[in-house]
């Protein structure tokens, strides 16, 4: 699987779609964060621009967003869909 292309956005625009995917999803930092296996700190961390997702990390919040059609409208407007997943 190659490295996903958020290693490519800056810090602000990483914190920026997990918050917009999180709210999309309807969940709260806590579900959201149990659902990739972290802490709801670490969440919070990701969306204030303290820290950035590991690629591990970011893998599992992709393949969340590639569950939901908002998700994957999202993944899009941030230009980390490839263009075979962009087509599905």
């Amino acid at each position: 699987m190659p490295i996903p292309k958020a290693c490519a956005l800056k810090q602000p625009t990483v914190g920026q779609f997990v918050r917009e995917l999180r709210q999309l999803m309807g969940s709260t930092q806590e579900q959201f964060a149990h659902q990739l296996g972290v802490s709801y700190e670490t969440v919070s961390r990701w969306e204030n621009g303290k820290m950035q997702p590991s690629p591990l990390a970011f893998r599992q919040i992709e393949q969340v967003a590639l569950t939901s059609a908002p998700g994957q409208t999202l993944l899009g407007q941030y230009g980390l869909l490839s263009p075979d997943e962009e087509q599905e």
